[in-house]
């Protein structure tokens, strides 16, 4: 996915609330990311269905997210990345958990984290589990 359009599939987002977030989407200044968070499972492995209030704090823990929008000056400190940036837009990456902001726009979870946060970039954000 490279669209908050495709991302939906993966993050918190509901289809009806995509097109209204998008025009609200906030721009992280400075160093920070924006991040939309990977939606948690409504069912364990096993096929227990998981209460709101688990979901919810497992949402709150999350490791991992979509990178819709970069500060200007993320990943500019040369000293700090001499390698360059350690994602893009676009990108999902895994984090450490409660890091950053937490906000909602239309009940759609996002976070800013500072560039420094991200620990990974992963192809796929499926399978992924906090342990």
């Amino acid at each position: 996915p490279k669209s908050l359009h495709e991302v939906k599939m993966y993050s918190t987002a509901k289809k009806e609330d995509v097109d209204k977030t998008a025009s609200q989407m906030p721009k992280p200044k400075g160093y920070k990311l924006l991040i939309s968070p990977v939606k948690v499972d409504e069912k364990t492995e096993g096929g227990v269905y998981m209460p709101d209030s688990l979901r919810d704090a497992e949402g709150i823990a999350s490791i991992i997210g979509f990178v819709v929008k970069m500060g200007d000056d993320a990943y500019k400190d040369e000293k700090k990345f001499p390698n360059g940036a350690w994602c893009k837009e676009g990108d999902f990456v895994i984090f450490r958990s409660y890091s950053g902001t937490r906000f909602k726009i239309h009940n759609e979870e996002f976070r800013l984290i500072n560039d420094d946060t991200v620990e990974a970039v992963v192809d796929d954000p499926r399978g992924y589990k906090r342990i």
